[in-house]
């Protein structure tokens, strides 16, 4: 068959049947009639069709490859030539059966037999009347069942819908073969001249370019009226198929047409400007080439950079490719190969301008002169990779601006929080539409020098995706062996980074990948003192805000006092950044006041702080009493910083079942656990009653459940606060600790000392129990944060209990 966009319509001669073949009218009222009184037989032989469904009154072309069909058909053409037709369910089967096959077929009587070349016979058939297949009653030599004839239901004789749903499918048919260049005029003279309504359905249906299930669902739908609507509905839907069809290609055809137009334009356009003498592009790329001229590289760039300039010459400016090879060229000439900025090796003046722009930060501020006094002592040493992080808003970024003002450099910054395309670090190669560097070229293009201070923010919050690992790409830009010869994808050249100096700036070092993390020296950015606090605020902080909100120091003035109390009733940072918003409210409220003309006290007191910033917001976690046994005061360090938490267990009747609450992590949990099983081995020596553990249940609880709390250094801290609660006796007020235990009453060492320090002199702790092997760590911070504390250093936890938990019984002490 020959398929015809939504109609298939069959033809003799796409069969390779003769030209004089018998050709069968269409089907007149009066043939259906004399069809319609013709009675079936009781049997028939079966004639499976694979992806054809025959419909009554239809006539058309069968080619029959298998033994059993070209059987079948011989047998009953030398006999009454007549025979059931029915579609197959699977067309891969080649011997079907009685359960292969649909139950309703279609009466076929034989018109023509005929032996073609290749061996196959095609037979040409005329539908007459549809039945049901009953049973089966011989497959050899081919399949033989006993039908029903299945009657058809007609509307009566006068139906106004159903004449409608017949002129619609009439006028869409023609309407179809109008709009489709492939189907031959004949298919709307057949159209035109059908008289049955019965004929007309089957034929349309027939000839639509449907599934077989869909026709096979047709031919079994016994109601001529319902049949007719859902043929209309398919050809509805075709229609619709074949308006959207035909208006691409008309689009499609008018853009060619487009782009032919302009084509030859360009070449008319081309040919006006030879005559003129020389293409347009002559003058762009001789200023490349004087540029070039002026440009400081070795020998290798300046070849390949000869090449693509040459292959920009031979370029066609109307192709796409131009103007990437010529964004190309400008980056190349636009990059500072071997253009240094000229280090400044004052000592004296570069801690200055340290201290000037950042309040402590020593060990930062340190390492910074130690480059410096080495590279004034040898020129040619390679930049350091520094990593600063440490909590937010404690300056690691703005230090990274001093650091290149110390030495006279260029700054740049790239913000990596959330980067997940490796493209951004190692660029797109320019093959491709809209390609451009990765953000380190781009980045030195903007410095306009080789050896800017280069920082990379927020490092740690690199992320991964099937577009690549941002992380890996950063390996060979932070590798002091591997970034002289750093290799960016649209650049297709090595560049220098060794003179680069990279400062790497993250809150957290345990989500950045090893190998990267290995590659830069780590210096701990921890927070701020109140008192650092309140010297950060007076010398940087406030003048920042006065001067952004158009005053003068004399329009406003906040003491010592009123400082502390905004950092201890309005903040919860180890930075200043919640800080700085404070201040800008105070100084917005006395900068209405000007504007409005308002009588108001130059020196803000305590009591305007309130009005200005409402009742403090924080409220430290102090413990005030220690008159609840049980309640204990641990340490802990957080991605902000440190803090403190406390411990709290209680007893109930029950069977000794241990309950753990607060939205702990697995590691907590067994530092719960550990802490109960030893005090149970060592309850004797605690003076704590065994009976406890088979008549009460113990609930040990870490308040504010909303934040998740994981790690190993609140074990000391559960099991003193379990002993407190066992004996019902005081823990000492105004002591915290931390540290992990083991199951043999050892005390081992935790890190984030200096934050946790930071957090108990936050909440006016006075004594902080440590492992011994934490002593070193006390050792090498500022003396500033350790005034006022007093330190224990403990390696069994019975010298904790011994410390921590005093004689006294608390309060309504329960008998246990």
């Amino acid at each position: 068959m020959a398929k015809s966009g939504i109609f298939n319509i069959d033809s003799l001669s796409s069969q390779h049947i003769d030209e004089d073949a018998e050709l069968i009218p269409l089907m007149t009222t009066e043939d259906e009639e004399l069809i319609n009184k013709e009675e079936l037989p009781g049997n028939l032989p079966i004639l499976p069709l694979k992806n054809t469904v025959l419909f009554p009154g239809v006539v058309i072309p069968i080619t029959a490859g298998r033994d059993k069909s070209i059987k079948l058909i011989n047998d009953a053409n030398q006999g009454d030539k007549v025979i059931g037709v029915v579609a197959q369910k699977n067309d891969e089967e080649e011997d079907p059966g009685i359960k292969d096959i649909h139950k309703v077929g279609v009466v076929a009587r034989i018109l023509r037999v005929l032996k073609m070349p290749d061996g196959n016979t095609t037979v040409i058939i005329q539908g007459k009347k549809r039945f049901e297949v009953d049973e089966m009653i011989s497959e050899d030599p081919y399949l033989r069942c006993s039908i029903n004839e299945v009657e058809e239901t007609r509307p009566p004789h006068i139906d106004e819908e159903f004449e409608a749903i017949i002129d619609s499918i009439k006028d869409l048919s023609l309407r179809i073969i109008k709009e489709s260049p492939n189907i031959p005029s004949e298919a709307s003279f057949a159209i035109k001249n059908i008289e049955s309504s019965s004929f007309l359905v089957n034929f349309v249906s027939s000839n639509m370019n449907l599934e077989v299930k869909d026709k096979q669902q047709l031919l079994e739908t016994g109601d001529l009226k319902d049949r007719a609507l859902a043929t209309l509905k398919f050809m509805n839907l075709e229609f619709q198929k074949l308006e959207l069809k035909n208006d691409i290609q008309l689009k499609v055809q008018n853009d060619m047409s487009q782009q032919q137009r302009e084509y030859f334009l360009h070449q008319q356009m081309k040919t006006i400007q030879e005559e003129l003498g020389g293409v347009s592009n002559e003058s762009e790329i001789e200023e490349m080439r004087e540029r070039a001229k002026s440009k400081k590289w070795n020998e290798e760039i300046d070849k390949h950079f000869k090449k693509e300039l040459a292959k920009l010459q031979r370029m066609n400016p109307q192709v796409a490719e131009f103007s990437i090879q010529r964004n190309y060229l400008d980056l190349f000439l636009d990059l500072p190969w071997d253009e240094f900025s000229q280090d400044k090796f004052d000592l004296k003046r570069a801690q200055k301008v340290l201290d000037k722009d950042h309040y402590g930060l020593e060990d930062v501020k340190r390492r910074i002169i130690e480059y410096l006094a080495v590279l004034k002592l040898r020129n040619d040493m390679k930049s350091p990779i520094l990593c600063l992080y440490g909590p937010p808003g404690v300056g690691k970024t703005s230090l990274g601006r001093s650091v290149a003002e110390s030495l006279g450099r260029e700054y740049v910054r790239v913000s990596l929080g959330g980067l997940r395309d490796e493209a951004e670090i190692r660029g797109h190669r320019k093959t491709y539409i809209g390609a451009m560097p990765g953000r380190i070229i781009q980045s030195l293009k903007k410095a306009g020098t080789s050896n800017p201070v280069f920082v990379l923010d927020e490092i740690d919050k690199l992320a991964s995706s099937h577009q690549g690992d941002p992380s890996s790409a950063l390996l060979e830009v932070l590798d002091p062996e591997q970034n002289s010869e750093f290799h960016d994808n649209f650049l297709e050249l090595g560049y220098d980074l060794s003179k680069v100096m990279f400062i790497a700036t993250a809150n957290s070092l345990q989500t950045i990948q090893p190998a990267l993390r290995d590659r830069m020296e780590i210096i701990n950015v921890s927070g701020y003192t109140i008192e650092e606090k309140v010297e950060i605020a007076k010398r940087h902080l406030l003048p920042k805000q006065i001067k952004e909100h158009g005053l003068t120091k004399k329009d406003i003035k906040l003491g010592k006092t009123q400082l502390e109390d905004i950092i201890e009733g309005y903040t919860r940072e180890s930075g200043v950044r919640s800080l700085e918003k404070q201040l800008a409210k105070v100084v917005r409220f006395i900068a209405k006041s000007i504007a409005l003309e308002e009588e108001y006290d130059v020196k803000v007191s305590s009591d305007k702080i309130v009005e200005i910033l409402g009742p403090p917001k924080v409220e430290r976690s102090i413990s005030e009493n220690n008159d609840v046994a049980g309640v204990v005061t641990g340490l802990a360090w957080t991605r902000v910083g440190g803090d403190i938490l406390f411990i709290e267990s209680i007893l109930s009747k029950g069977k000794g079942n241990l309950s753990i609450t607060g939205n702990l992590g697995k590691v907590m949990k067994e530092s719960a656990t550990i802490a109960m099983e030893y005090i149970k081995s060592n309850a004797e020596k605690f003076e704590v009653n065994p009976d406890i553990f088979s008549n009460y249940n113990v609930h040990i609880h870490v308040p504010e459940g909303a934040t998740p709390k994981d790690g190993p250094s609140a074990g000391i801290t559960m099991l003193t606060s379990l002993v407190s609660l066992f004996t019902q006796r005081k823990v000492k007020k105004n002591i915290a600790m931390t540290g992990e235990i083991t199951l043999r009453g050892k005390v081992l060492p935790v890190g984030g000392i200096k934050e946790k320090i930071l957090a108990a002199k936050r909440s006016k702790i006075k004594e902080i129990i440590l492992c011994e092997d934490n002593k070193k760590d006390i050792e090498e911070i500022k003396e500033d944060y350790l005034r006022g504390l007093k330190f224990h250093y403990v390696r069994e936890m019975s010298e904790v209990l011994d410390i921590a938990i005093t004689k006294q019984k608390v309060k309504d002490a329960k008998v246990l």
